[in-house]
Order: C-alpha cells, then sequence, then structure tokens
C-alpha cells in the first residue's frame, strides 16, 4: 500500500485516485501518522457487506437462540411494602 502525506494527495488527487484504482487501497498520512485509506468502492461494499450482518443471520446465529438473560420467574426481589399511614 502506497502512502501519501495529505498535502500531496491533495494537490495531485487525480493521480491519487487513479492509484486507487490501478493499484489497490492508498494510505493517507497527516504529520507522519496514518490518518485514512481511500479504496475503490467495490472493495469498500465489500467491506461494508462482510462487517454488518443481515437481519436473518442475526436471527439465525447460535446467540439469538440462546436461553433468554432474564431471572428465572420467582427469583426477583421485591421491595418491602411502604407503610399506609
Amino acid at each position: 500500500m502506497h502512502s501519501w502525506p495529505v498535502q500531496d494527495a491533495n494537490a495531485r488527487f487525480s493521480e491519487f485516485l487513479d492509484a486507487c484504482l490501478h493499484e489497490g487501497p492508498q494510505m493517507v498520512t497527516r504529520r507522519g501518522a496514518e490518518a485514512a485509506v481511500l479504496v475503490p468502492v467495490q472493495e469498500w461494499r465489500q467491506l461494508q457487506s462482510a462487517a454488518r450482518p443481515s437481519l436473518k443471520q442475526l436471527l439465525l446465529c447460535d446467540p439469538a437462540r440462546a436461553d433468554m438473560i432474564a431471572a428465572p420467574r420467582g427469583q426477583a426481589r421485591r421491595r418491602p411494602a411502604e407503610p399506609i399511614l
């Protein structure tokens, strides 16, 4: 992955974008520290779909079908009744 200082990426954006499309993701640095990455849109969409499961996947996964976390009935503590004045 090629690294571009933010000033160069800004001044030569067309070249920066072409490098992304032909070579793959391009890193942008600010004051020597990694700040952002420019990725082709197809790669971004793949990353997004892999990061967020669908509703169907969430409902069918094991944790969704696990036992409920709620306490069993009859074991909940109740506040003592307040005296009537």
